[in-house]
């Protein structure tokens, strides 16, 4: 008799959108139906979180820094902490997840651990920890340091905290709580074990003081780019941020990344390649939009934030000349690997002109530009999916929530007339959506039984 095997579980695309203040575009707050204040309302992350939920998307995410890192005389800035914004989102959202961001280098991990695990309880199991180390010089001195910590130690910091983070999620078994009102039990406290970690860098007793979240865990995403950072992600991540300006690139990526996280023994990590979208009824208008939004962005700006990512001074960039062929990484090797690599990557291969990298960067640096109407961006998104390139994207439309908008009016409908994207969310938690197992927290207390 032969053996009938049931059909795999199709392959399904994975979209995040990174609420990036008024959007990517360093001019998007200038748009007539844009709010110059938005970076600082609620109100404003609230509406952009429920559009991604009527679309169906899989999370909502924030990026952080520590100081001000951006020309503030022109755009506006990441300035709301992370947590506590997310926190108000998953109060007006029921499904979305909502992935926020966190430094290793200037937190400490019992913070972290209660942080998102309050987030994860508050929630409903739909939170999310981007890892990230922390590279530039005004957050060090921000806390007391006069010089950016070294690459290795940064990430060497960053692989024993989220160690230790992980541990204190898993310090209450998930049925510690007992709450018998009858018997008048409320835990049971030989299910809640200390950490007691001593390490290079961190000495925390534990336990966390708060039950296991919904989730296990909070889902661990992660985003970097350089040796250190894909070992960190092959270690601990279950999604990454990535930025890769080809194809071939990000299949090299995708390929070196679950080859690593083999090695350690774990599943495939789900590679969610950073991607902006300037979307319009033809190409024309697309492109016309596009040229529209760079335009208003001062060419000053523009030169001091792509030095910024190159670690030279900007008076080296001539904007009708190539990038200068002398070009090492900042710092000694010390600063942003991932937009480094990829900006000089997208000037090389198609041998721009400074003034063309910009404009083809939509004046931003590193992350891909796409520029449309919704089939064009349906057709880019299928052929990276399906080529293994990517298993989903982090969206940073062009400008917020005008661009979002456009995108799950025009493009979600094409994706799921395809079969790639969902019809509607199947599951409640982030580790749902993103077809994530949910963590067994036994290891930690059968290894000191």
């Amino acid at each position: 008799m032969s053996r009938i095997t049931a059909p795999a579980t199709p392959r399904r695309l994975h979209l995040n959108v990174n609420i990036l203040h008024s959007g990517f575009v360093p001019s998007a707050w200038r748009l007539a139906d844009a709010d110059p204040r938005a970076f600082v309302d609620v109100n404003h992350y609230v509406r952009v979180a429920q559009i991604a939920e009527a679309g169906k998307l899989d999370a909502v995410f924030l990026a952080d820094n520590a100081a001000i890192v951006d020309q503030i005389d022109f755009r506006p800035i990441t300035a709301l902490e992370p947590t506590v914004l997310l926190a108000s989102i998953a109060a007006a959202t029921t499904r979305i997840g909502v992935i926020g961001t966190a430094s290793t280098s200037y937190n400490e991990p019992y913070n972290i651990a209660r942080r998102f695990a309050t987030l994860d309880h508050v929630s409903n199991g739909r939170a999310g920890w981007n890892v990230v180390t922390t590279a530039d010089l005004p957050s060090a001195r921000n806390f007391g340091r006069d010089a950016v910590p070294d690459h290795a130690q940064r990430y060497e910091r960053a692989a024993e905290f989220t160690e230790l983070v992980k541990a204190l999620w898993d310090s209450w078994e998930d049925d510690a709580f007992v709450g018998d009102k009858t018997g008048g039990r409320f835990v049971d406290v030989s299910k809640v074990h200390p950490v007691a970690h001593r390490g290079r860098h961190f000495d925390v007793q534990g336990p966390l003081n708060l039950p296991r979240s919904p989730q296990g865990h909070p889902v661990v995403v992660q985003a970097g780019g350089s040796p250190d950072g894909r070992d960190l992600a092959a270690r601990h991540a279950e999604a990454v941020f990535s930025a890769s300006q080809s194809f071939e690139e990000s299949v090299a990526y995708r390929r070196d990344l679950n080859t690593r996280a083999a090695a350690y023994g774990r599943p495939g990590v789900k590679v969610l390649a950073g991607l902006t979208t300037i979307i319009g009824a033809t190409e024309a208008d697309a492109l016309r939009r596009r040229d529209e939004l760079v335009d208003q962005i001062p060419w000053r700006y523009s030169l001091n934030r792509l030095a910024g990512t190159l670690g030279i001074d900007a008076e080296r960039l001539k904007l009708d000349q190539p990038l200068p062929d002398d070009l090492a990484l900042p710092g000694g090797g010390n600063g942003n690997h991932t937009f480094f690599h990829a900006t000089i990557a997208q000037g090389r291969r198609h041998g721009y002109t400074v003034r063309e990298l910009i404009r083809s960067l939509a004046g931003g640096t590193g992350h891909r530009v796409v520029v449309g109407t919704p089939e064009q961006i349906a057709d880019d998104i299928e052929h990276w999916f399906n080529g293994g390139a990517a298993d989903g994207f982090n969206l940073m439309p062009d400008a917020l929530p005008s661009g979002l908008q456009d995108f799950v009016d025009g493009v979600v409908p094409i994706l799921q007339k395809r079969g790639i994207f969902r019809t509607d969310y199947e599951g409640a938690t982030l580790r749902e959506h993103l077809g994530l197992a949910r963590p067994d927290n036994a290891q930690l207390w059968r290894k000191s039984a």
